[in-house]
């Protein structure tokens, strides 16, 4: 991957952070070697590749936010997590499980708030206070702000499996 430390990472929407949660929730995220990890859409029609600079600050994902939208998507910050940047509470990660987010987004026309606060009613009927989701998505974010990754080279997205 070819270095450009003047490219950060645009901050994505918090609707990522709490994606890339259950992503790890989900077991869809594979790290295959220190600089390559691949994660399974939340209906598992794509794969999307991650690969990270051996310092690990340089992240290339070929999600469709990552390359459409300029900032980080939620396979690239998943892979963050399963790395050790930030350890998520079990019981957080267990409510973001098995969240159909791919349907909720389009649902909802990727309003992002409605989204969340269906996956929030859900995480409450499962027991789980949103006031502890929502301050564990904030430390997220802050840690993958304060390490500031920088942008790999740019992916095309993967189409869906037929």
């Amino acid at each position: 991957m070819a270095s450009n430390e003047t490219l950060p990472w645009k901050m994505p929407p918090l609707v990522k952070i709490y994606e890339a949660i259950g992503a790890l929730g989900d077991g869809r995220v594979r790290l295959e070697d220190e600089r390559h990890a691949w994660v399974l859409s939340s209906d598992r029609s794509k794969t999307y590749r991650v690969e990270i600079s051996t310092d690990g600050r340089e992240i290339s994902s070929n999600d469709n936010a990552s390359y459409w939208r300029g900032y980080l998507g939620y396979p690239a910050i998943a892979v963050m997590l399963m790395r050790g940047l930030y350890s998520v509470r079990p019981e957080v990660i267990g409510a973001l499980s098995e969240i159909p987010w791919k349907e909720l987004n389009r649902r909802f026309r990727n309003d992002y708030e409605r989204t969340i606060e269906e996956v929030m009613r859900r995480a409450e009927q499962r027991g789980v206070d949103p006031a502890v989701i929502m301050a564990e998505v904030e430390a997220v974010l802050s840690a993958v702000r304060e390490f500031a990754p920088v942008r790999g080279a740019r992916q095309r997205p993967p189409r869906a499996a037929p």
